[in-house]
């Protein structure tokens, strides 16, 4: 679905923030607090996260990974930003499709050797997070690949200089940010003009009979399954509320519009259970 092109609200023309408690699930929790409340939670995870993903999902997140790189359309000598992606699901899959065009293009392409332009930037607030997809690069053979940059870095103040991005992603993260404004305000800011941003992120079913059997999975069976394989019911039961507080696709795809994106998009999967928002800077 398109978004016809957006009236942009500057900063200064927005209504100032009143409220300084911010959601965290189901619960307000004051704003200065959330972000610790979700470190706590992925430091908690960090070490099962991956197999959870397969389980919650039935693998299917994987699908949905390499959907989200598809729309990416990576090429070699290009930078990419791939923001709360510390175990390296995504970066991994844009590495190997980069790779995959080196070897079409190139006759004399080695696997694991990237154009020293290409750079593939993992950024990630979470150390416990970083360490997890360092170690699966190490397993990887790319433990030393000048390719990947590993960054701990905050979605809303990232450590990257105006206008040096290609391409921006964010999988299953920008529903974890106290401010998701100021998340989008910043993959604007690093983005080059023409580069493009996409979010892939747990999002609102609407087809009723199939709503009402999700609600159950996600409220009944996560939880449980989190405390039977993590030993952490909490983080799961936090997660599964987060999903329901996120805005709806047509609103957040309007949060991406007014961040000052073009030609914004979004493509529900499974009838909603997620969805990828896209859009372009002009």
């Amino acid at each position: 679905m398109t978004l016809p092109p957006p009236t942009v609200a500057r900063a200064s023309e927005r209504s100032p923030r009143q409220d300084l408690r911010v959601g965290s699930g189901f619960k307000q929790v004051p704003e200065d607090e959330k972000s610790k409340l979700v470190g706590n939670v992925f430091s908690s995870v960090a070490s099962s996260y991956d197999l959870m993903n397969d389980l919650m999902s039935g693998g299917l997140h994987k699908l949905w990974k390499d959907r989200l790189v598809s729309k990416l359309h990576p090429i070699p000598g290009m930078k990419y930003l791939d923001v709360a992606g510390g175990t390296g699901d995504v970066a991994f899959r844009i590495f190997d499709s980069i790779n995959s065009v080196s070897r079409r293009t190139t006759q004399g392409a080695l696997e694991g050797n990237l154009d020293d332009e290409t750079q593939i930037n993992i950024c990630d607030i979470n150390p416990n997070m970083l360490s997890v997809g360092k170690k699966r690069a190490a397993e990887r053979g790319l433990g030393d690949n000048r390719s990947l940059v590993w960054v701990e870095g905050d979605a809303e103040a990232l450590k990257f200089g105006d206008g040096t991005m290609d391409g921006y992603t964010i999988a299953f993260g920008i529903r974890n940010v106290t401010h998701i404004e100021k998340a989008l305000s910043e993959a604007y800011r690093v983005l080059k003009p023409g580069g493009r941003f996409l979010c892939l992120e747990l999002s609102h079913v609407d087809v009723p009979i199939f709503k009402n059997l999700y609600d159950y999975y996600s409220f009944s069976v996560i939880p449980a399954v989190g405390e039977l394989v993590a030993g952490d019911r909490e983080s799961y039961q936090y997660l599964i509320e987060s999903i329901r507080k996120f805005p709806r696709q047509e609103m957040f795809a309007r949060m991406v519009a007014d961040a000052g994106f073009q030609k914004v998009e979004y493509e529900n999967l499974v009838g909603g259970v997620v969805a990828i928002h896209s859009g372009f800077k002009a």
